[in-house]
């Protein structure tokens, strides 16, 4: 038994109870939870999708809505089978980075509620984008690991 086995770590040093299969696909299940929830929303009400690229500018509006919806469900999908899931992380982070500096401009607002929640949004997207990275860093540190072994 090695020293990693006995201190209750994986070969790559991260705690054997957080490097379970289950709780890996639940994490990045709540991750990818608004890029899978946010599309089937629009699906099923499109004309609030129109609506709402309408309102940040974004035409023509159902060329947007579309688009959103295939990038947001194929990339959580790539995430969540582990395909190409560096790329798909890294390409949601930007997503989110563009959209949020479309969505949350609290800077514009004056003091006060609407700019207060403005800014929460815009920060807790920009954790998201943090997640994101976080995700495509490890799986290609995972990749690298793996590839080194084989040799």
């Amino acid at each position: 038994m090695t020293n990693v086995a006995k201190e209750g770590r994986s070969r790559e040093g991260r705690p054997q109870a957080l490097s379970t299969p289950v709780l890996h696909t639940l994490a990045l299940l709540a991750l990818c939870s608004a890029y899978i929830q946010g599309p089937l929303v629009k699906i099923f009400d499109f004309g609030g999708a129109l609506a709402e690229m309408d309102h940040f500018g974004l035409h023509p509006a159902p060329v947007f809505a579309v688009g959103v919806i295939v990038f947001e469900l194929s990339m959580s999908a790539l995430i969540l089978a582990g395909v190409f899931r560096w790329a798909a992380a890294l390409a949601l982070a930007l997503f989110t980075l563009l959209a949020t500096s479309i969505a949350f401009r609290f800077w514009e607002l004056p003091l006060g509620m609407e700019r207060s929640m403005a800014m929460n949004g815009f920060f807790e997207h920009l954790g998201l984008v943090g997640a994101f990275v976080l995700v495509a860093f490890y799986d290609l540190g995972d990749r690298l690991t793996a590839r080194r072994s084989v040799r």
